[in-house]
């Protein structure tokens, strides 16, 4: 089998996705680039993640083509090759529709950093790509349009993209942004949230990437 690990961490990906309740039902997608052969690995369309097996992951070439896989890929296949064709430090896409994030992409409110764990895996305050419908070739562009350095945007009145140079480094992005996403919006509901100021969040960013674990 064609990406056989790659495969399995996607699916992976895409299991812990409900395990986070980032999704439900069919909801979402979940890609892997192989930096080798620059092959996608990417989630089929409308499928229940809990019924697929490594073989169900659809691997594309950078042009959309199915190189091995019976089932059609994500209707979002595009936005995540776009975004692989004009990132090269980019290996992983991840999109959900995570609740307490996806009320700030309907609000098209940028989430600030507001708690060092924003920081850490995200690298700071979320911001928002302009709407656009589903499935077409815009949603690449406006993405990359906003996202810089950071491993997540908001995609206006839709979800949540994620990003990084491996799979499991998306997961962690995405439900890191849930959780502070979560604690922004309690916050709000009581008062003023403060935001950090921009060397506390390259401090814990740093932390986070070169200290923590057991690196």
């Amino acid at each position: 089998m064609l990406l056989e690990n790659l495969r399995k961490q996607v699916l992976d990906a895409a299991l812990n996705l409900i395990k986070y309740r980032l999704v439900t039902l069919t909801g979402g997608n979940v890609s892997g680039r192989d930096p080798e052969t620059g092959l996608v690995a990417i989630t089929p369309s409308g499928m229940e993640y809990e019924g697929l097996t490594p073989e169900d992951i659809v691997v594309l070439d950078l042009n959309g083509n199915i190189v091995e896989g019976k089932w059609k890929p994500s209707v979002d296949t595009k936005f995540h090759i776009y975004i692989y064709k004009n990132r090269r430090d980019i290996n992983s896409v991840i999109h959900t529709h995570s609740t307490f994030a996806s009320c700030f992409a309907a609000l098209n409110e940028e989430i600030p950093c507001v708690v060092t764990t924003l920081a850490n895996e995200v690298g700071g305050s979320v911001p928002v790509a302009r709407y656009t419908p589903v499935g077409t070739d815009e949603m690449g562009p406006a993405i990359l349009e906003v996202i810089g350095d950071k491993r997540a945007c908001l995609l206006a009145n839709h979800g949540v993209v994620a990003v990084g140079p491996d799979v499991r480094h998306a997961l962690v992005a995405a439900v890191m942004l849930e959780d502070a996403a979560k604690v922004y919006f309690a916050a709000r509901c009581i008062g003023k949230p403060i935001e950090l100021p921009e060397s506390e969040v390259i401090k814990a960013k740093e932390l986070f990437l070169y200290k923590y674990g057991q690196k």
